[in-house]
């Protein structure tokens, strides 16, 4: 697979693209007004206990607080439990560096968050989730810090290998290179990327993340006013060296000389080999409009995506739950309707896994595929749904196909999807998608006519609407209106205005 990823960076706004094959695969954005959090170490404050929940709002210093829930509360063991809460709270183990060989940090079962959390304490947090939609940023104890090859878990003693990483023999040697280099007690998880790394880029990974460490407990050590931030992770364009940047990569390409500068010394620092696909873009045409990007960006903003066949899927996408709905459209087939169902089913299949991934869709996912009635067709199209998703790095649960075609996923996301981080809720409908038909609206003001007119001994009753309104009255429902007319007896002059918004109308009373 042949992959690239372009850098767009400028003062107000930093995207990223990643190419596959041609097609935009994955995109990102930072703006310096909406910094993502994840990664980010506080020291906060407990500001509520929720027994009902089993979790807690930890004030970090942000708009709104952040949630902890009890399983991400980690605290000593046992027989260190009255030593240590001396010197620290359950969660801040941060008297402690990486390499003390005498403390398990290991979590309690069975333990209530009021028996672990108590309102006003100081607690050490990492950010695990942006906040999304009203939800605030979600956190835990349980720190890590990624580097290339390596995510380092500082208070877990445990090793563990990208599911990537298929080979059984590499995963063993890199569990026992990873089991020799480690100080007693602390974890580590070998990256995707590591799989072919050498004995002396972990170790230098190894040795890079707990100096890390040493410095965050140094810093957290000397704060004196909570909530703090103690450490802040880096900025999406390293971070898309570190976690995109892969083998598989063939050129990354960046249209500012400053940024491209700086990544070419952190690429020449943590990844030596890679150096020379790094490439700094002077073209006559903007980076992503050369490339296409921005066209295929504006598509995925848009609930309608066309398969090729003439098919096509509907994205429908709440806080929580999105709904896709897979439709023959203009596909017709060749033979009978059962093999022109499954073809659409098959290609939507794909073009929704793409869709996922591309658009960061998250949550509970429902898909409601076309109905067929033939078994075959049926594991099919579930397996080669389940061979799509396979590119996503995110983890994901997918049940089997019910007898409806619907099929009930979950997709695990850290940050907002596409369509948060680049729209807002339509000032016209308020975010419901939906507005009041013209026929609805003409009837409205038949109706408050009718019911006011008469109180108002005026002959001249003026309606400013808006102009697709104001055809309707004055074409479809002519008719209506001249009743209305007749009726009440006065005279109804329609006023088009473009100023007016589709819903709104304002009635004047001409009195005598």
């Amino acid at each position: 697979m042949s992959s690239e990823i372009l850098i767009n960076s400028t003062s107000y706004e930093i995207r990223i693209a990643l190419v596959e094959n041609s097609q935009l695969a994955q995109f990102h954005l930072q703006r310096p007004t909406e910094k993502g959090l994840i990664g980010n170490i506080y020291r906060g404050r407990v500001v509520r206990v929720l027994p009902g929940m089993q979790a807690a709002f930890i004030d970090i210093g942000l708009e709104r607080t952040g949630f902890l829930y009890v399983d991400d509360v980690f605290i000593p063991n046992a027989e260190l439990d009255d030593r240590l809460m001396k010197r620290t709270n359950p969660c801040g183990k941060l008297e402690f560096t990486s390499s003390s060989p005498d403390i398990d940090i290991t979590r309690k079962p069975g333990r209530s968050i009021e028996d672990l959390l108590t309102e006003g304490q100081e607690i050490t947090v990492q950010v695990g989730k942006d906040p999304i939609g009203t939800k605030g940023a979600r956190l835990t104890c349980h720190i890590t810090l990624p580097c290339r090859n390596l995510v380092f878990m500082p208070l877990t003693d445990h090793i563990g290998i990208s599911r990537k990483i298929e080979d059984e023999v590499v995963r063993q040697n890199l569990k026992e290179r990873i089991e020799h280099l480690r100080p007693a007690g602390t974890g580590f998880i070998v990256r995707t990327v590591a799989e072919h790394a050498s004995a002396e880029e972990l170790e230098a990974d190894m040795e890079f993340l707990m100096l890390l460490w040493d410095e965050i407990l140094d810093i957290s050590g000397r704060i004196t006013t909570t909530p703090a931030m103690v450490y802040e992770d880096l900025d999406i364009t390293f971070r898309s060296v570190r976690d995109l940047f892969t083998d598989e990569v063939r050129s990354l390409i960046l249209d500012d000389k400053e940024t491209y500068d700086k990544l070419l010394s952190f690429v020449q620092t943590f990844a030596p080999k890679l150096q020379d696909r790094l490439s700094f873009y002077q073209g006559d045409a903007p980076l992503f409009e050369a490339h296409g990007i921005d066209i295929e960006i504006n598509r995925a903003l848009e609930k309608k995506v066309w398969l090729r066949s003439g098919g096509y899927i509907i994205i429908e996408t709440t806080e929580a739950l999105s709904v896709i709905d897979v439709n023959t459209g203009r596909f017709v087939g060749k033979n009978d309707l059962e093999e022109t169902i499954f073809k659409t089913n098959m290609e939507a299949a794909k073009e929704i896994a793409y869709q996922l991934r591309l658009r960061n869709i998250g949550g509970i996912i429902i898909i409601d595929f076309i109905d067929m009635e033939d078994e075959q067709h049926r594991e099919e199209l579930f397996t080669s749904f389940k061979e799509a998703v396979k590119k996503d790095k995110s983890r994901i649960n997918i049940l089997k196909l019910s007898e409806f075609g619907l099929v009930q996923m979950t997709r695990k996301r850290n940050c907002e999807n596409l369509n948060q981080m680049m729209c807002e809720p339509c000032h016209y409908c308020a975010g419901e998608g939906v507005l009041k038909s013209r026929r609805t609206i003409c009837y409205e003001i038949f109706r408050k006519i009718a019911r006011r007119a008469k109180r108002y001994n005026g002959y001249n009753i003026t309606v400013t609407v808006h102009p697709h309104v104001a055809d309707m009255l004055l074409k479809e429902e002519e008719q209506v209106t001249n009743e209305l007319e007749h009726d009440i007896g006065k005279r109804l002059s329609i006023i088009p205005s473009k100023k007016l918004h589709i819903e709104k109308y304002e009635i004047s009373w001409e009195n005598l």
